[in-house]
């Protein structure tokens, strides 16, 4: 009988706890979303501190607000553009101070978020002043500095000014040492993701086309920099290939920035610039304020109409519902998500255009031709553009397939038409290496197939290789009837080939090189409306679904920062896990330009 009080009592004080914690959690984001809009005084300054990723946008962190860690919020693409449209006709705004460090953003988002610096001091006629702190900039900070009418940068920190990188590890002979041998059946010369696995360095078609990737992003650059700074494109690539003392004298001797200055000091510039007295503040405003800031309380006129034209954000990797494996950690895009969103859009009878925003490399064969399918229904009943960010490629670009017209942005990385199906032998790694043997009881020759514990047979491995270029030969179906081009067309620049926007329409992969802005205005001309607002999928998450989610994510990267070498770790139980017999369509590389 005690034992049963007891056991009672603990269920009863478990279920108390629990409900106290989701009611206090309920209580604080209803308050913080209560907040009122804030008083911006005349004469103010916008000041936002920009690091690390500028993603397309960023999804609603209800943790962060319960419990503000005092960090800024990270910055999006949209929350840039908003405020910055804002700002603009917001008579209280006089200026903008933007604050940079390390960024480590794609030059696709890198090149929109300096656009659209531009088109607020264009329009507005107000000035940008740019500075850093005690991190310093690296090449991409600085190139999103150099819209700006003044860059200041404080004594003794870090400027990197010595071009761009990218780093490739292959793990052929570490595969070697530990006994797993790799299966590999692709489709495609340029299709270099399993290199890593194979070869101990690039094949000559993948170093070709990431010497393509790099050199159209040092264009960007040194253009950018030639046509802010008045140094002529030779005098850059001088300053680049000299061994660089990461000094910012150097950098005030050069020309790449104005001034050496303390932020105190940086302040007094502005307020000189605003013709304060000396004895007057400065009056600023945080971005993260002002985002809470109304459009019409700025000032900025939104179009008085029930035209709607949504934008769908498609990010991370394309999976199966449910997947678990590698690529399955961070954002995921699902068949299933991205019906949601479609379905509401068509359901809507104001939204009259679509826009897939698409930012992902790839994934699964299965789900990008699912999604695909979606989208092609879609477009039959109302326009649908893609429009693609940082990186469309692989399953990336296959769904953009569905839509109605393609529009990329110059420093886009898409293309990358190819299949590949990746398998590890593990037989002598846990036979020889950890003493583990195996014993199969199987009903028919191939039962065993996808333990990965033997290597493949030559009528297992043929069926395999017919199996991906059945893929490959969808992938060039859907491609060519997206596109007008005749199979052998498409197949001449896919073969897993990678490209940039640019160079992907001078091949016809895609219409188009521009902003979202403009996959907008296509949308808008083909749904036949004049004025518009914008409306974002998918949707806010239900409130314990954030929780949740959110909580699970947490916890999960607290662990792995406790474990030593977590991310290789993390690799080899990727191996060890991988869903064996499944069809890929993922970028080769992570192009991540350092």
């Amino acid at each position: 009988m005690n034992f049963l009080k007891t056991f009672l009592a603990s269920i009863l004080g478990t279920i108390i706890g629990i409900s106290l914690i989701i009611l206090i959690l309920f209580i604080g984001i209803v308050s913080t979303a209560g907040e009122p809009e804030p008083y911006i005084r005349s004469n103010s300054v916008l000041t936002m501190k920009l690091s690390g990723t500028i993603p397309a946008r960023t999804t609603h962190d209800p943790f962060r607000d319960l419990f503000p860690s005092g960090a800024e919020k990270q910055v999006s693409l949209e929350m840039l553009k908003n405020n910055l449209e804002k700002a603009a006709s917001d008579d209280r705004i006089w200026g903008v101070w933007i604050e940079l460090n390390q960024l480590s953003t794609s030059w696709a988002n890198l090149e929109t978020a300096y656009n659209y610096i531009q088109d607020f001091k264009e329009e507005s006629g107000k000035f940008v002043y740019a500075s850093s702190n005690d991190m310093g900039i690296n090449e991409t900070a600085y190139f999103l500095a150099s819209a700006a009418d003044s860059i200041f940068l404080p004594p003794e920190t870090f400027f990197e000014f010595n071009g761009f990188v990218v780093q490739i590890s292959y793990m052929k002979r570490m595969l070697e040492k530990i006994g797993i041998e790799p299966e590999i059946i692709r489709v495609g010369d340029y299709k270099s993701a399993v290199e890593p696995f194979l070869r101990e360095e690039s094949s000559p078609e993948n170093r070709e086309q990431i010497m393509a990737i790099l050199n159209s992003a040092t264009s960007t650059f040194v253009n950018t920099i030639e046509q802010q700074r008045g140094l002529t494109k030779s005098e850059i690539d001088s300053l680049l290939n000299n061994i660089p003392p990461n000094s910012v004298e150097w950098a005030l001797e050069a020309g790449l920035v104005d001034f050496i200055a303390h932020p105190h000091e940086v302040e007094e510039a502005i307020k000189n610039r605003l013709e304060l007295e000396e004895d007057q503040s400065l009056r600023t405003v945080s971005l993260q304020r002002y985002n809470r800031v109304k459009p019409g309380s700025a000032g900025l006129e939104l179009p008085d109409t029930d035209n709607r034209i949504s934008v769908i954000y498609a990010s991370g990797a394309i999976m199966p519902e449910g997947f678990t494996g590698p690529f399955s950690t961070g954002n995921i895009i699902t068949a299933n998500s991205i019906k949601r969103s479609l379905d509401s859009s068509l359901d809507n009878d104001d939204v009259k255009a679509i826009v897939i925003h698409i930012n992902s490399g790839g994934g699964a064969v299965s789900t990008s031709e699912l999604i695909w399918g979606h989208i092609r229904e879609a477009a039959k009943k109302k326009p649908v553009i893609a429009y693609m960010g940082n990186v469309a490629a692989s399953g990336g670009y296959y769904i953009a397939m569905g839509a109605d017209e393609v529009i990329a942005s110059p420093n886009t990385i898409t293309g990358s038409i190819g299949i590949y199906n990746q398998m590890f032998n593990t037989q002598k790694f846990y036979n020889e290496k950890l003493g583990i043997y195996f014993e199969e009881f199987k009903t028919h020759d191939h039962a065993d197939l996808w333990l990965m514990t033997r290597p493949l047979t030559p009528s297992e491995r043929d069926a395999l290789q017919r199996s991906v270029e059945s893929g490959y030969e969808t992938f060039l179906t859907r491609v060519a009837d997206g596109r007008g081009m005749s199979r052998d067309d498409v197949h001449e620049v896919a073969q897993g080939r990678v490209w940039t926007g640019q160079d992907a329409m001078n091949v016809n992969l895609v219409d188009r090189v521009g902003t979202l802005e403009d996959a907008l205005a296509v949308a808008a001309e083909k749904a036949e409306i004049e004025e518009y607002r914008v409306i974002t999928y998918p949707e806010r998450k239900e409130l314990f679904d954030m929780l949740f989610s959110s909580a699970e994510a947490r916890i999960s990267s607290w662990v792995r920062s406790l474990v030593p070498y977590s991310d290789e770790i993390r690799s080899l139980e990727d191996l060890k896990n991988h869903n064996a017999g499944r069809n890929w369509a993922i970028l080769p590389v992570e192009f991540i330009i350092d």
